[in-house]
């Protein structure tokens, strides 16, 4: 989900009012398939990138009456390929332990087993059924007949039995199956946040000819922050911005969106409320033990952690024109996450809160442009900070870094010299088609499209087979609290002031320094 961590914390839920009713839209109906289309045997490299669901619908087991079980009302089911999982164990395996992956692949394949063995079962009694109905449309002796009856009355009873088991095991091996992680790109590190790899440097921490302080002493001076109140108010990690403050929150917003527009991306404000399917579409577990999320109790809404969520589900069950990419956002929003347990100098301040404001760059591509993509994302967050004064480095984040939709993962880190560290500002990630796969974001290639429009025929379920699904991918243009972080921290002066870099003067109405207020 970007910045600002990803530590495990314990479910938060908030009570709002029943009006959020009102929020709720209908269902958007999926496919119906439970299982991805069967594809060609991949090459090693394709192995490789391969994700595991796509967008389906199954019917949830509801408890009658009576305490049997029947079909519920349809929700989501990824689409998993659990016989492609099956068949390269081996590399599944590696990539849960590389990652540090509570995804027990054994209880998959297990459950696999089994599902495959009561799928037989099922479709067999069914083959018995029908012969028995068949039999039973000719002219039959009473005790002939009788004897038909009460063999279809037996095989119904332990169909049902079995499709009831069959609903409990598919159940089952989905939520199991949905926390294996996105494969690994072969240039990750392996191993903890310690092993990630430097990519660049730039610049080099300013040196300060008199006492330095961090941005919360520096945001009191300048009459800037306000915790204590808003901890009475809100709770801890939060805040209110005040005077200049607001200005350079505005600024930072405006002078990201400007820049990155610049640069062919659709500008977007998102809804920060979406359903808990969307969320775990993305790769998130929004009731999950170690959830970052925020839950809507008595809904099935979550608050965004990141315009990823939003921006990802815009395209959600949609067939995408080949001509139509690489479409490319970039999107405004509030964020918020539950950042329990956090604390210490490293996380005080605007550093790690539960509501904060962030542009992110979001992209759907062409499988094969993926890379090329990821690459174009990191250069635009460096150009950005580099415009502004700050000194970072950009990392290749290790295995155990990764979410578990992203395939490869870097971030910017820059030097916070209040606290004398380097600090996360930002993360750009290639998902492949992880996130699309469950989302049922696909394209159809120009080749495909040229062949019907110059009379080839094609059936509708050959040109179904023949879509793809398109590779998507997120960075951060701007995390704001972070950003001013490093702003005050990086541009204080002896006087109390800080410079404000040139790039944003114009969108603060020219101002260019924050003095300390006359006592």
């Amino acid at each position: 989900m970007g910045t600002a961590g990803s530590g495990g914390v314990a479910l938060q839920t908030l009570r709002l009012a029943s009006s959020l009713s009102a929020f709720r839209g209908r269902a958007i109906p999926l496919s119906t398939s439970l299982f991805a289309p069967a594809a060609a045997k991949p090459t090693p490299t394709a192995l490789i990138v391969r994700a595991f669901s796509a967008s389906a619908v199954h019917a949830a087991p509801v408890a009658t009456e009576d305490g049997k079980v029947s079909a519920g009302k349809p929700r989501w089911k990824a689409a998993i390929d659990f016989k492609w999982i099956r068949d390269n164990k081996d590399v599944v395996a590696a990539n849960i332990e590389h990652r540090n992956s509570s995804a027990d692949l054994e209880l998959v394949l297990e459950l696999y087993d089994k599902y495959c063995g009561l799928q037989k079962e099922v479709e067999r009694l069914r083959a018995e059924r029908n012969a028995v109905a068949n039999k039973m449309k000719g002219k039959l002796e009473p005790p002939v007949r009788q004897a038909l009856v009460e063999e279809g009355k037996s095989l119904k009873e332990k169909l049902v039995s079995l499709e009831e088991e069959l609903i409990h095991v598919t159940d089952s091996l989905q939520i199991e199956a949905q926390c294996i992680p996105n494969i690994t790109h072969p240039s990750v590190p392996v191993g903890g946040e310690e092993k990630s790899v430097q990519r660049k440097l730039v610049g080099c921490p300013r040196e300060f000819g008199f006492t330095i302080k961090d941005h919360v002493q520096i945001g009191r001076d300048l009459d800037l922050f306000d915790f204590d109140a808003a901890s009475e108010i809100s709770g801890s990690k939060f805040y209110y911005l005040k005077n200049e403050a607001v200005l350079l929150e505005m600024a930072l917003v405006n002078w990201a969106l400007s820049e990155v527009s610049k640069r062919g991306f659709i500008p977007l404000i998102t809804p920060e409320l979406v359903r808990s399917s969307v969320v775990e579409k993305c790769g998130f577990q929004p009731r999950g033990q170690n959830t970052q999320v925020y839950s809507i109790e008595g809904s099935d809404q979550c608050l965004i952690g990141t315009a990823e969520i939003p921006v990802g589900g815009l395209h959600m069950d949609s067939i995408i024109a080949d001509s139509s990419l690489p479409l490319k956002y970039v999107a405004f929003s509030h964020c918020f996450r539950t950042e329990a347990g956090a604390a210490g100098t490293a996380t005080r301040g605007l550093y790690r809160v539960h509501q904060f404001s962030k542009v992110e760059m979001f992209i759907l591509c062409r499988p094969e442009d993926s890379d090329r993509f990821h690459e174009e994302l990191i250069r635009i967050e460096e150009e950005l900070f580099e415009s502004l004064g700050l000194h970072f480095k950009t990392l290749e984040m290790s295995s155990e870094d990764l979410g578990a939709p992203a395939y490869r993962k870097f971030d910017v880190e820059a030097w916070m010299p209040g606290v004398g560290r380097y600090g996360e500002i930002s993360s750009a990630s290639n998902c492949t088609d992880y996130q699309s796969r469950r989302l049922g974001i696909r394209y159809r290639p120009s080749s495909l499209a040229d062949q019907e429009s110059a009379g080839g025929k094609k059936g509708k379920t050959s040109s179904a087979a023949a879509t793809q699904f398109v590779h998507t991918l997120n960075a951060t243009a701007c995390a704001v609290p972070r950003m001013i972080l490093c702003l005050l921290e990086n541009f204080q002066q002896e006087d109390g002031s800080v410079i404000i870099p040139e790039p944003l003067r114009p969108f603060m109405g020219g101002l260019s320094v924050i003095s300390p207020k006359p006592r």
